[in-house]
């Protein structure tokens, strides 16, 4: 009988399989750099885009400050600050790119300010619909490594066009 190949990667007999994708976290915060830790320990190439070109770049992080340098369709970005004045003109240039995973931080409470942000800038409503918000698996988070955990899981089962959670 042969080993699951999944059970195998798991005992480390075999090499996990490697994503070549980029996660962009837009704005320095404490939820960036965990997400920025954790996406490089599953096999994304980590990216701060920090608009302002202020934040100090984390270790092994590439450090950008317009999307242009890293977009493409292999791309999942996450916005982790939502109350930033340029939030939609960073969401704009990040539509025109066609990231292919986009996610804004906030709660599910009320509407996203992305929305309002992107109507003024002339943005069509189907594009303003592919930004996901709220974004991660639902586990209650409550910091900001939590919060990060949460959304790697979400971006891992998005990718795997899995549910998440406990059902299989």
């Amino acid at each position: 009988m042969s080993e699951d190949p999944n059970c195998a990667v798991a005992h480390g007999h075999a090499p996990a399989e490697q994503h070549a994708r980029t996660l962009v976290a837009v704005f320095d915060s404490p939820v960036a750099g965990f997400l920025l830790r954790y996406a490089s320990d599953v096999g994304y190439r980590p990216v701060l885009l920090d608009p302002s070109g202020d934040a100090p770049a984390p270790p092994a992080v590439k450090l950008v400050t317009s999307y242009a340098e890293c977009s493409g369709p292999d791309t999942d970005v996450v916005v982790t600050d939502h109350h930033r004045p340029e939030l939609g003109v960073v969401l704009r240039d990040i539509l025109a790119a066609q990231a292919a995973w986009i996610g804004v931080m906030g709660s599910p409470r009320h509407q996203g300010p992305h929305v309002a942000a992107l109507t003024a800038l002339g943005v069509p409503a189907d594009q303003i619909a592919r930004v996901h918000r709220p974004i991660g698996l639902n586990i209650g988070s409550k910091t900001p490594a939590e919060i990060a955990l949460a959304t790697i899981a979400g971006l891992i089962a998005a990718r795997n066009q899995c549910p998440g959670g406990f059902e299989f």
